[in-house]
């Protein structure tokens, strides 16, 4: 009896172990290095976050120490009530979620209309809006501050509020996602009797979810770490917000390291939490619901 042989192996499935087998590598490599990179970036992180246990005595202590010989609160609690913390804390969270909630509304209806409206002078707007972007903070810090000061909102928080509502950054995005929404859809909305607000709040609103969601986590990051803008047009200290707050632990001659390092990792803690619940809504779109092939 004839022994059997196997039947050769295709070309392409040869060619599919090989690639496979030489990519190997290159994963290693690029895992490698992206651990490397957390290591990097991670150890002054926490570096910082323990050392906000250490007594103020042993922070410089010598040789220094990674992990904290005596842990305590001490610095965290002495922020909260040494410092007015408390206070600072509600006065920021008023800002920084008015300020996103208006961001968001003004940056969305601002982007649906840059993207869907078909105009010579809305195309030139947006030109202006994104030339915007090259301008520093501290060219129009000024002419702000005069124009805040005449409305009379000066030393309240709707000074540090107002001014931050109108985003180019946030119009951009909007208007950059609603480009890629089909107008078949917008066209079918409106032959059905929908009205242009309808059309807006009912349809392009709920696809623009990961989009309202990402800019939302920018704009609190960014109104909550805002120090320049809060710092002019604030005078009451029962006004200041974190970023201010936590300054004024710095003294003119000396400071206290250990109520420092405490009440900046309180100022973190709503940042890292408002990152974790959202972080899986952010890259989660389909523009395609609701079409038909």
């Amino acid at each position: 009896m004839a022994a059997t042989t196997a039947p050769p192996r295709p070309p392409a499935l040869r060619r599919r172990k090989k690639g496979t087998t030489g990519e190997l590598p290159k994963k290693v490599w690029a895992t490698a290095i992206m651990w490397l990179m957390v290591v990097v970036y991670g150890f002054p992180v926490l570096w910082f976050l323990l050392s906000s246990f250490k007594p103020a005595g042993e922070l410089f202590s010598y040789p220094l120490t990674f992990f904290p010989k005596n842990p305590t609160i001490k610095g965290f609690t002495q922020a909260w009530t040494s410092f007015d913390v408390a206070q600072y804390f509600v006065n920021t969270l008023i800002v920084a979620v008015s300020a996103t909630l208006l961001t968001i509304v003004a940056s969305a209806a601002c982007g649906y209309a840059l993207a869907k409206y078909n105009s010579w002078w809305i195309k030139v707007f947006t030109v202006c809006i994104l030339a915007t972007t090259m301008l520093p903070g501290e060219v129009i810090l000024a002419p702000l501050f005069l124009v805040v000061r005449d409305l009379g909102m000066y030393n309240s928080l709707s000074a540090v509020v107002v001014p931050a509502v109108i985003t180019a950054t946030g119009t951009f995005m909007f208007r950059q996602f609603f480009v890629t929404v089909p107008d078949d859809l917008v066209e079918a909305a409106r032959i059905d009797g929908s009205s242009e607000l309808s059309t807006f709040l009912r349809i392009m609103l709920p696809l623009s979810r990961p989009i309202m969601l990402t800019l939302a986590i920018f704009s609190f990051q960014w109104r909550w770490n805002d120090y320049i803008w809060p710092l002019v047009v604030l005078n009451d200290p029962s006004k200041y917000t974190l970023q201010i707050g936590v300054a004024t632990i710095v003294g003119a001659e000396n400071v206290n390291w250990s109520v420092l390092l405490g009440a900046s990792v309180l100022s973190m803690i709503p940042l890292v939490a408002i990152y974790l619940v959202f972080q899986k809504y952010v890259m989660n779109a389909d523009i395609n619901a609701g079409l038909k092939d």
